[in-house]
């Protein structure tokens, strides 16, 4: 019995194994794709204009090949759906981007949001819960909202 407690102990304090970068990348382009789709999902629609503005803007930032953007946006959509909580990709976000990344992500949140020409009170939310956990201030935030409806000419 001590034996077994003495080896779980052992595990759970060994360093983790180094990632290699294209192993980082990788995990870097989940953890953004997965925001995205939280914001496609937040409405309780599954809108094919916020998916399409979801793979142009994994496709500007990561600038993937178009299969591999239609594999991360699902692979996204299962991780989302196992995920109790946003920190464990906006933890991954912040350690990777800039601020300006940052930023620039949240404007594209709300672009994935105004695809569809209408604001869910629960897309409000979750992209007001991401920027905070991405440390965007609130008038970053709104400056990317407002960015965001110019750009889908909204009024």
């Amino acid at each position: 019995m001590f034996q077994s407690f003495k080896d779980f102990l052992s595990e759970i304090t060994q360093a983790p194994q180094a990632d290699s970068p294209a192993e980082r990348a990788q995990r870097v382009q989940l953890a953004a794709a997965v925001l995205m789709v939280e914001v496609v999902r937040a409405d309780g629609r599954l809108d094919a204009n916020e998916r399409a503005t979801a793979l142009a803007a994994l496709h500007q930032r990561f600038d993937l090949a178009p299969e591999a953007l239609a594999a991360l946006l699902d692979q996204a959509q299962d991780s989302s759906r196992s995920a109790y909580d946003y920190q464990q990709f906006t933890s991954r976000i912040n350690d990777a981007f800039s601020h300006d990344d940052k930023v620039r992500l949240v404007e594209a949140l709300w672009q994935i949001a105004y695809a569809d020409a209408h604001i869910d009170a629960n897309e409000n939310h979750a992209i007001n819960k991401i920027a905070g956990l991405l440390y965007v201030t609130h008038g970053e935030y709104i400056a990317a909202k407002m960015r965001a409806k110019a750009a889908a000419n909204i009024p």
